[in-house]
C-alpha cells in the first residue's frame, strides 16, 4: 500500500474508563503553548489551537505548570470561541501558583514564563485551590478531567513519601472523589512519567484515566509488563503522551535530538537509527509509525502530542493518518523493535 495513502483517523473516538466521556484518537498536548523549549507569539498559540479545531481534534490537555499558568490562559482564550460542548479539556492538579519571588533559573525549560512559580501541594485544600485557579485561568467553569500531576520519584525523589501522604492521608484523593461525586468533573486520573506511580494509585484510589508520557513507545514498552494488562482489567483508560519520546522520534537524526527530557543518549541515538532503517525501508515515515503504534493498544483512549505551530498540528495529522503496510509492523517485531505482545495497528 502506498506510503501517502490515507485514513480516517484522528476523529474516531473511544470512552474513558467506565465514564461517558470519549476523546479523539489524537489529542493536542499545551507544553508547547507554555513556551517549552521556545516562547510561541500569542497569535501562533491561537493558530495552533485553531489547526486542532479544524483537523478534528476535540481533545485537549494543559496544566498550570506549563509555562508557569501561560498554557490555561492561552488555551481557554483560544477554546472560549468553540461549542463547550464539543471538546474534551482537562488540566491537572499538585502546583499551586504563586507570585514568583526569585529570578527563574531555566532550568525546568520554559523560555519566558508568567511570573508566578509553584508550591507542591497535593492536599484537599492544595488540590480544592488549584481546581478553582484553573477555572480562572481557562475561563471555563466545566473542566472534564482533572489529572494529579507529577507525583513520582522521577519529580520528587527522596520526598515523594511527603507527596503521597498528602494524597492519601491529608485529603487529597479525597477532595478528587467530592469533585467527581459533585459533578463538577467527569474523571479523574494521573498525569505522570512512571508506569509505577499509576499501579500504586489503582490500588489505592477509584481512578478512571492515567496520562502517562513517554512509556509506551516504540523506544520503551515496559508496560505491557503490568500497567496495560492491569488497565485492561480495571477500565482504566490510557492518555498516552510523548509518544516521541520527548523528540527524537519526531524526525529520527534529522530532527530534536531530546530523550525523556534531556539530551539523548548514544544507544538512544542508536537505536533510532536502527528503527528509521526499517521505516524507510517500507517507504514509511518515522514519525508516523511512532504515532501510530501506541494507539494499536485497547486501552490507550488517545494519542496526545504537543504542537508549537499550526504546520506541526498538521503534520502530526498527517503521520497518524498516513496508512502503514503491515509488513512494516511485522519487520519491527521480528527485528525486536516491538514486544512479540503488543498490538499492531490494523490496516
Amino acid at each position: 500500500m502506498a506510503q501517502n495513502e490515507q485514513h480516517s483517523g484522528v476523529t474516531q473516538k473511544r470512552r474513558i474508563g467506565r465514564t461517558a466521556l470519549a476523546v479523539t484518537a489524537l489529542g493536542l498536548g499545551t507544553a508547547p503553548l507554555g513556551g517549552l523549549y521556545r516562547d510561541l507569539t500569542e497569535d501562533e498559540a491561537q493558530a495552533t489551537v485553531e489547526a486542532a479545531w479544524q483537523a478534528g481534534i476535540r481533545y485537549f490537555d494543559t496544566a498550570p505548570h506549563y509555562g508557569h499558568t501561560k498554557a490555561e490562559h492561552r488555551l481557554g482564550a483560544a477554546l472560549r470561541r468553540y461549542p463547550r460542548d464539543e471538546f474534551v479539556l482537562s488540566t491537572k492538579v499538585g502546583r499551586r501558583f504563586v507570585p514568583r519571588t526569585h529570578a527563574y533559573d531555566g532550568s525546568e525549560g520554559w523560555q519566558d514564563p508568567l511570573p508566578f512559580e509553584a508550591i507542591y501541594d497535593y492536599t484537599r485544600d492544595g488540590i480544592l485551590r488549584s481546581f478553582e485557579d484553573s477555572q480562572m485561568r481557562l475561563g471555563m467553569v466545566e473542566i472534564d478531567m482533572v489529572l494529579v500531576h507529577d507525583i513520582g520519584r522521577f519529580t520528587h525523589g527522596d520526598r515523594n513519601a511527603h507527596y503521597w501522604r498528602q494524597l492519601a492521608d491529608e485529603g487529597g484523593f479525597r477532595a478528587l472523589d467530592e469533585l467527581r461525586a459533585a459533578g463538577a468533573i467527569k474523571a479523574i486520573g494521573f498525569g505522570v512519567n512512571e508506569r509505577e506511580v499509576i499501579l500504586d494509585a489503582m490500588r489505592e484510589f477509584d481512578i478512571d484515566c492515567a496520562l502517562l508520557a513517554g512509556r509506551y513507545t516504540l523506544l520503551e514498552q515496559a508496560p505491557l509488563d503490568d500497567l496495560l494488562p492491569e488497565c485492561e482489567r480495571k477500565g482504566v483508560s490510557i492518555l498516552l503522551g510523548g509518544a516521541f519520546n520527548s523528540g527524537i522520534l519526531a524526525r529520527g537524526l534529522l530532527g530534536d535530538l531530546k530523550f525523556n527530557y534531556g539530551a539523548a543518549p548514544r544507544e538512544v541515538v542508536e537505536r533510532v537509527a536502527q528503527l528509521d532503517t526499517v521505516c524507510r525501508a517500507y517507504d514509511a515515515p518515522l514519525a508516523a509509525a511512532a504515532l501510530q503504534f501506541p494507539y494499536a493498544h485497547p486501552a490507550v483512549a488517545t494519542v496526545l502530542n504537543g504542537a508549537r505551530s499550526a504546520d506541526e498540528v498538521r503534520e502530526n495529522v498527517a503521520s497518524f493518518e498516513t496508512r502503514l503496510p503491515r509488513e512494516l509492523w511485522l519487520a519491527l517485531r521480528e527485528k525486536g523493535f516491538v514486544d512479540s505482545r503488543a498490538p499492531l495497528p490494523q490496516v
